[in-house]
């Protein structure tokens, strides 16, 4: 488990990896890339908020790179490649708020009707991955805050996939959950 410390250490290097993107001047001298939990393969996001507002998110949900070099990367995407929103530009840099969240690994959820998925879903906690060929999506947990009815939220995670708005009530999607632990420069 990551403590605070740590959490915020990442996010200094997730801000540093955007202003070195930027051609911006960041101090790194609180960052000490020698700390063992920086070598730990792990799922994270990173996301970043704009007045309150989502400016840009995206993540990898399998632990298939360390921390120490997976943050610089994947806030780097979040900032710039979110095909969502225009890159970040520099007068935008003091603007945004940065959250990472790291993932648990994800595990399938087994059910046969949608009101099983319905009443299995941990709102607030879990986070869901749904699949169905080759579409898939997800959304953090932190996605029940705008959408905390469970309807709404498959509905809305069916659309990100590409699928229609109802497709979770037909039983057949591949649903993964998986939990986070987040850390926010804004707290």
């Amino acid at each position: 488990m990551i403590n605070d410390k740590q959490g915020q250490m990442l996010l200094k290097m997730a801000r540093a990896g955007i202003a070195e993107e930027l051609g911006i001047p960041v101090d790194s001298t609180q960052i000490d890339l020698n700390h063992p939990f920086l070598d730990v393969n792990q799922g994270l996001f990173v996301s970043l908020h704009k007045n309150g507002a989502l400016r840009g998110c995206i993540g990898v949900m399998e632990p298939i790179e360390p921390l120490k070099t997976g943050v610089g990367k994947t806030a780097k995407l979040a900032a710039f490649k979110d095909s969502r929103f225009p890159p970040l530009a520099a007068d935008e840099f003091d603007q945004v708020d940065l959250e990472i969240s790291l993932l648990s690994l994800p595990e399938k959820f087994e059910y046969s009707a949608a009101k099983e998925l319905v009443q299995g879903l941990v709102p607030f906690k879990d986070g869901v991955i749904i699949k169905k060929g080759r579409k898939q999506a997800t959304f953090l947990p932190q996605v029940w805050k705008q959408l905390p009815d469970v309807h709404s939220f498959l509905s809305h995670l069916c659309i990100k996939a590409g699928l229609d708005a109802d497709e979770w009530t037909k039983g057949d999607l591949i649903v993964h959950t998986y939990r986070v632990h987040s850390f926010c420069e804004t707290q």
